[in-house]
């Protein structure tokens, strides 16, 4: 099964490929959309805010059930399926990067955000009573801009406005104000974050990242477990094992071919590390349509 990538411009019809940006009410768009195949990926993010109803979904190979306050923040890339109940709804907001980044001089803006984080984001939660409502309120009000405004100056609201929930939703997900000593580390953890997404499939070493960061490994690794509960190698180790997970269940790609575009010296080191730390091995994952056996992790 070769996975699809959708974007806007997929969704909305030729017609309409200049969209940036899509609000919808979320049973509507899933009766829209029905034919949608599964599992999929976005080459765009995707927030969707549930109000009630009930199924499941998974982002990145986890499981989540659904239920009325759930929120979830998608990043372009990630593997994602859904069965919904007949009465799921909530909303639904589709959006390309440029449409945020278009209005700032951070190019990687939007993944300073804790829910668009790759390593250790929340990509799912449940807000508090009254930052869920906050929320609802707000996503409310930008679908109903959406669909009933369409003259000068929209695109520039509807950014504002999106700005807006972003926040909201961050600061929903953080945890209580941090000393100076804690948002040094955290602000190291995110560039270390960074780091490993732009070089995972060649540096493994913790080392080579900490040089990278001109600090010695003892105190990365210090930073990374005060901060992430995970060790500097776990991090490393958790993503390429993501891109592992993340193209197995693609059939485009054979498993060798996966091994080998992830730096491995040859296919029994790679089946030999998967099986390690998901219980599986690549063959038994991709037949078993991306559900790994559960295995205790050895710690780096």
């Amino acid at each position: 099964m070769r996975i699809p990538t959708y974007s806007i411009c997929n969704l909305l019809g030729a017609d309409r490929c200049i969209s940036e940006l899509v609000i919808a009410k979320l049973n509507d768009f899933v009766k829209k959309h029905s034919d949608l195949v599964f599992p999929h990926r976005h080459d765009f993010f995707q927030i969707v805010f549930f109000t009630g109803g009930g199924g499941q979904h998974s982002i990145d190979f986890q499981q989540y059930e659904i239920e009325a306050g759930q929120l979830y923040c998608m990043m372009p890339g990630q593997v994602h399926t859904w069965s919904f109940g007949p009465d799921t709804d909530g909303f639904l907001i589709n959006f390309n990067e440029s449409f945020i980044t278009s209005m700032c001089h951070n190019p990687h803006f939007l993944y300073d955000f804790p829910m668009f984080n790759s390593l250790g984001g929340q990509t799912v939660s449940i807000p508090a009573e009254e930052a869920g409502r906050a929320i609802e309120h707000h996503l409310q009000k930008m679908w109903e801009e959406y669909r009933t405004y369409d003259g000068e100056f929209k695109n520039d609201l509807m950014r504002a406005l999106l700005l807006e929930l972003l926040i909201r939703i961050a600061r929903n997900i953080e945890t209580a104000p941090a000393d100076h000593a804690s948002k040094h580390n955290q602000t190291l953890l995110r560039n270390y974050q960074k780091l490993i997404e732009q070089h995972y499939r060649t540096l493994r070493l913790p080392k080579d990242y900490a040089d990278l960061l001109y600090i010695t490994p003892n105190h990365l690794n210090a930073v990374c477990n005060a901060t992430a509960g995970k060790s500097a190698g776990e991090l490393i180790r958790d993503r390429v094992l993501l891109e592992a997970k993340r193209m197995l269940v693609n059939a485009e790609y054979s498993i060798s071919e996966v091994g080998y575009q992830l730096d491995f010296q040859d296919n029994a080191y790679f089946s030999r590390f998967f099986k390690k730390y998901t219980g599986a091995t690549p063959e038994e994952f991709r037949k078993n349509g991306g559900k790994a056996v559960a295995a205790a992790v050895p710690a780096l």
